[in-house]
Order: structure tokens, then sequence, then C-alpha cells
């Protein structure tokens, strides 16, 4: 654990020197290869309200994490804006900026900059697939399960006009948590979102005719009542919640209480902890075959690196002489374990995760 936090303390140094570390959120991606697209979005909207601006801001953001799921080693987007080509996370979210400022998300030809209902519902695989450039030679990993996520979506939102309004925005979210309000904590964030929109993942898991998401069984979880089995991770939707911190912050509404939230289970923070052998495999076979989302081993996989991410950022805290409120585990993940968990893969395996995963772009 010592030897990994030192591995992560020093890519927080290489990557943010003085010191200011950023949320780990989706707008990273959105400043790749050093283009600020959120100011270019911003000249694009005008002179609109800020909380105009939050909504376009909420809007991009939601549809472009449910498009974030791993990418795959062969895919690359190349941009017109900035002359650069982009792979991986930072490809999908620079991919997804410009479908959302080309109109691909809006019904509404005057109105670009949005993503409602409408438009969500009747995407096609043709369309994201043009979008994001895929083709024979560029192939995207998940494709169709993109889609289905985005159709989802809009059915979610369609049904529940309370929250998402009558053309049914994301943007909902921004308007629900914040009315008349100045400040909210980061769980009721969380919370709006597995409640209204848990019917968009996909994932075979019901507990009566609830839709449960990104939770799978395991044999050694013990829980209450109908939760006894059930290891829950909601890892997009906690990957969603970072990314809009800064939209409420930038509209002048102030989150507290990020600590309620976990790190991230996905494979660059678990491939980290296997590639420093903080964890291990029992059996080493177990990496030579591919696993399906919902088996046990990826479950314990997953479980033990949320609960070692613990474990592990008030030593990075310690190396780099920071608080906790000075660096949540938000700026730890970002500055950090992510990135660390990135770099080892490259070096190890050409960028692969340390263990093979059957994805359909819904949960990895």
């Amino acid at each position: 654990m010592d030897r990994t936090a030192q591995i992560v303390a020093d890519v927080t140094r290489q990557r943010y020197g003085d010191g200011s570390i950023p949320y780990h959120s989706r707008w990273r991606h959105f400043e790749a290869g050093g283009f600020d697209r959120r100011a270019e979005l911003d000249r694009s909207l005008g002179d609109v309200t800020v909380a105009e601006r939050a909504r376009a801001h909420v809007d991009l953001v939601i549809t472009s994490v449910l498009l974030d799921a791993g990418a795959g080693p062969d895919w690359r987007y190349a941009e017109t804006a900035s002359g650069q080509q982009f792979v991986r996370s930072e490809g999908l979210g620079v991919a997804s900026f410009r479908a959302f400022a080309n109109g691909l998300f809006s019904s509404d030809p005057r109105q670009p900059f949005r993503a409602d209902a409408a438009a969500l519902r009747r995407l096609t695989a043709a369309q994201l697939g043009a979008a994001f450039q895929v083709s024979a030679s560029n192939p995207l990993v998940g494709l169709d399960g993109r889609v289905t996520l985005l159709r989802r979506l809009g059915d979610a939102m369609a049904d529940q006009p309370g929250v998402f309004g009558t053309d049914g925005r994301p943007a909902g979210v921004f308007d629900t948590l914040t009315r008349n309000l100045t400040s909210l904590d980061a769980h009721e964030i969380l919370w709006l979102l597995l409640t209204t929109l848990s019917d968009v993942w996909p994932a075979p898991n019901h507990v009566g005719d609830i839709p449960l998401g990104d939770c799978w069984r395991h044999a050694a979880v013990r829980g209450e009542g109908l939760s006894d089995g059930w290891m829950p991770f909601h890892k997009l939707s906690q990957w969603l919640t970072y990314s809009l911190l800064e939209p409420f912050a930038w509209a002048g509404i102030q989150v507290t209480g990020l600590s309620a939230l976990t790190g991230l289970p996905e494979y660059r923070n678990g491939g980290l902890l296997l590639d420093t052998g903080v964890i291990n495999t029992k059996d080493r076979a177990s990496l030579d075959r591919t696993w399906q989302v919902g088996d046990e081993f990826i479950v314990e996989w997953r479980a033990l690196t949320v609960a070692l991410l613990d474990e592990l950022a008030p030593r990075v805290r310690k190396i780099l002489g920071k608080s906790e409120p000075e660096m949540p585990l938000a700026c730890v993940l970002e500055g950090g374990t992510w990135a660390a968990g990135r770099a080892l893969a490259q070096q190890l395996r050409g960028g692969l995760p340390p263990i093979n995963l059957a994805s359909d772009a819904t949960v990895f």
C-alpha cells in the first residue's frame, strides 16, 4: 500500500505540479489536448442566464458520461477544431462533446446545445457511429450498448416530467435539486440520479420490480432483508455525480459532503491495485480467461477496489502534505489513482486492463 501510495503521489505531482488538483470528472476529458471546449460551448450559448448555461452543461455531461464505458484499444477520434486525434476516455469525451455541439441529442434544430427525450429515443447506432467516426477500420466497443443507454435515458425522462420537464431534459436534475437553494449535499445528487434513472441500466438485476443497475450478487455479502447478497457499486452514477459538481459550482451552488461518495470501481483503479500487488489472484490462470461483469470474481475485485481506495487515499495525502478537505477522494482519483492505473496498464500491456472483461459498454 505504501509503495502504491508513493506511485500515485508521484503521478499526481507530475500531472498537477502546482498542487491544485481538480475533481475526477468528465470535464477533464473535455479539456483534452489543451483545448478549452467548455469556453467554446459558453461562447456558442451566447448571452444566456446562469441557470440556462448550467442546463446546457448538465445536458452535455449526463449524455457524455453515459457514453463513457471503455472504447477499446483500436478506436480513435479525429477532431477538426483542434487538429488532434484522441483515444479511449479522452476520445469519447471529445467525440460526445462534438456530437452534443452539433445537435445530435436535440430534437430542435434551433436549439442544438441541449439534449431531450425525443431526440434520444430515436437515436440510432448508425447516427452515433457516424458522429463517433466508427468504421470497420475504427471499431468502437459496445456501440449498440451506448445507444441503448441513451434511448433508455430518453424513455426514463419522458416518463418523469415532474423532474425532467415536458421536454425531458437531463437538465431537470439541476432544476429539481436547486429550487430556492444555494447549497446541497453530494448524496442528494446521487440519490436523485439513482431514483429517477434506475430504468436506464439494462443489467438484469432486480429486487421485485425495482431495477438495481450496477449491483451484483456475491455469496460473501451480508445485508438486511432484500439487500442480502447484493453488492452495490453504481459506478457510472457516481462518476456522473462527480462530473456534476463543477456545473453546480459554476452556477453558484455549493456542494458539500463529497466523502459520502466512494471511489470508482472500474478497471483503472482496480488495475492499479492488481499491478502494484496490493491485491492478487488466488489462481493466476484466472487472468487468462474472459469474465462477465456479474461473475463473483469481478464483483470481488471491484468491491476490494472500493474498500482499498479508502485505505490508499490518506496515505497519498500524507505524502503530498494535503488534508482531506484540501484533497477529497474525488481529487485523489484524478491526481491520482486513475491516472497511475492507466500509466501502469500502458507500460505492462499496451493499455489493456489486467483482467479480460466482456464489455457491452453499460458498466465498463
